[in-house]
């Protein structure tokens, strides 16, 4: 039995195919915040988001969010121009939200550099957002929290 036999391809990962840039045809983008990340597919159409097999409303309940994940398309003006299919994994609903922008934004700069990108950047989408829970430090209760001083 060969090496090559050894690796068991799985029908589960979903791995999008990967895609040449153009102004009509697809584009792909991927996103992190915080534990989240977002692998992002946009396809010229009406403005339809799925999410994990989900519509965006149900995946992202809270409206901030939705706002959120729509931003690059209302900052270049193409809301209903583009469907947006993601799929997302780790981190909570907010982190998956960033990632998610994130990813959108970097399809979108995909699609049109020269157009896109001046925009997006202006406006700070295409910036990954470093911030990261700090770890837990070792006589402390948490990151930064000490348990109290007693002087006397």
């Amino acid at each position: 039995m060969s090496e090559s036999e050894n690796y068991v391809t799985s029908e589960s990962s979903k791995t999008f195919a990967p895609l040449k840039p153009g102004k009509q045809g697809p584009s792909a983008g991927t996103g992190r915040r915080k534990e989240a990340i977002a692998r992002v597919r946009i396809v010229p159409g009406n403005g339809k988001f799925v999410v994990n097999g989900k519509e965006l409303a149900v995946y992202f309940p809270n409206k901030l969010h939705q706002q959120l994940v729509n931003d690059p398309f209302k900052v270049l003006g193409i809301e209903k121009n583009y469907d947006v299919i993601a799929h997302i994994v780790g981190g909570g609903s907010s982190g998956q939200a960033g990632a998610l922008r994130l990813g959108i934004a970097r399809a979108l700069n995909e699609v049109d550099r020269e157009i896109n990108r001046p925009v997006l950047k202006k406006a700070g989408f295409l910036t990954r957002d470093p911030r990261v829970i700090e770890r837990k430090k070792a006589g402390l209760k948490k990151a930064r929290k000490r348990s109290q001083y007693s002087k006397r």
